[in-house]
């Protein structure tokens, strides 16, 4: 993000402050209750959506060095990322092409070859078939490069790795990151490492669970023994980034640049500037870290979520070690607020009292996340 910009953004939510105004989306929009709760809509988004647009499987520094492999779940299916030889990084499903066992049960770790537990075909960490025992009796003529192991479609940007999962795939991964290039460059995402790191589900839809960091409207009421006295009442900003979205949420403090030189403005001191990317991550960047949310997807009514805490690689230090778990802590307890909250609007979806949800004009970040969904939904898809 340019000085200018970060400039720009705090000089317009300053102003609001100052003349007693918000920042309003010209109209009350509604969100149907099936978006949250019907699996034909769930089903929907999977194929149209989680198997078709790049999801981020991983920072890259979870894969240090040539080697270096670990395996996840995306988008339903059970993925292999490595770093071959040559520093590139690969995805696989995590399928042996033999007789379909799953070739790696390992997390992570650092292999240039694996072999399947079942009946030891191997494959080195490019993907390329490397030995079949007893091949020459039982595989005569067996063709080694259509029984390479099943790529998806990835690439390493912004010190991430991204990953469609569907082997079909073309994806155009310029349109879709490029919009993000000047913002992750000023977030120095590629110089952090994971300082912390937690896993847990809730029950409730993704969308839920992503719409409740995007609009200041519920701080000091969720939050008011939290981080809620900390922040201004009702005040954020966003602005779409192609197919994602950036808030900016100013602190209390943001009233005391008045009279003061914007050019020793630091909008990360005077405000969390949180980063939707489309579909299932957000990245909130604080003063000296950034906190990172990943949605996974399980059910219409059940998502998977990991909490890491991102630092610069230099500040990860044992001498640090309780500042990063405390900061991650107070992070993991806020967002946890509003997650219980999100799960008792899901217990009420079908209860009948709505057939909508309301969001005002203060909440038109939710609406936008909404209609960039809508667009990369199949026309007539539930």
């Amino acid at each position: 993000m340019e000085r200018a910009k970060q400039i720009a953004l705090l000089e317009e939510l300053q102003g609001l402050k100052d003349n007693g105004l918000f920042f309003l989306d010209d109209e009350v929009a509604k969100s149907p209750i099936t978006r949250y709760a019907s699996q034909d809509r769930f089903d929907a988004e999977m194929r149209d959506i989680f198997r078709g647009v790049p999801i981020i499987a991983c920072h890259a520094s979870e894969l240090p060095e040539p080697g270096s492999f670990m395996t996840r779940e995306l988008s339903g299916l059970p993925v292999l990322l490595t770093r071959d030889r040559d520093n590139t990084v690969h995805a696989f499903i995590n399928v042996c092409r033999h007789r379909g066992a799953r070739l790696v049960r390992e997390g992570s770790g650092c292999k240039n070859a694996f072999s399947c537990p079942y009946h030891a075909w191997t494959w080195g960490n490019n993907g390329t078939l490397r030995g079949v025992p007893h091949q020459k009796e039982g595989f005569p003529g067996l063709d080694r490069d259509a029984h390479a192991l099943k790529r998806l479609p990835a690439t390493e940007r912004y010190g991430l790795v991204w990953v469609v999962a569907n082997t079909d795939a073309q994806p155009d991964f310029d349109s879709f990151l490029t919009p993000l290039a000047g913002e992750f460059a000023w977030a120095e995402m590629e110089t952090l490492a994971i300082a912390a790191t937690d896993t847990i589900e809730r029950k409730a839809n993704w969308k839920l669970l992503a719409e409740g960091g995007i609009e200041a409207y519920h701080f000091k009421v969720t939050h008011r023994d939290t981080i809620g006295p900390h922040f201004l009442d009702n005040l954020s900003s966003y602005e779409t980034l192609g197919s994602h979205m950036r808030s900016v949420l100013p602190r209390s403090s943001l009233p005391e640049l008045n009279g003061t030189d914007p050019a020793q403005w630091d909008i990360r001191t005077e405000a969390n500037v949180l980063y939707t990317v489309f579909p299932t991550s957000q990245f909130l960047v604080m003063q000296d870290h950034i906190g990172w949310i990943e949605l996974i997807p399980l059910a219409p009514d059940l998502t998977r979520l990991r909490l890491t805490t991102l630092a610069p690689k230099s500040e990860i230090t044992p001498d640090k070690e309780e500042h990063w778990k405390r900061n991650h802590a107070i992070t993991s307890v806020t967002l946890n607020e509003d997650f219980e909250v999100n799960e008792e609007v899901q217990s009420g979806l079908l209860s009948g009292a709505n057939e909508s949800l309301t969001f005002g004009r203060y909440e038109g970040a939710l609406d936008a996340f909404n209609r960039e969904i809508e667009r990369h939904l199949t026309p007539g898809a539930a």
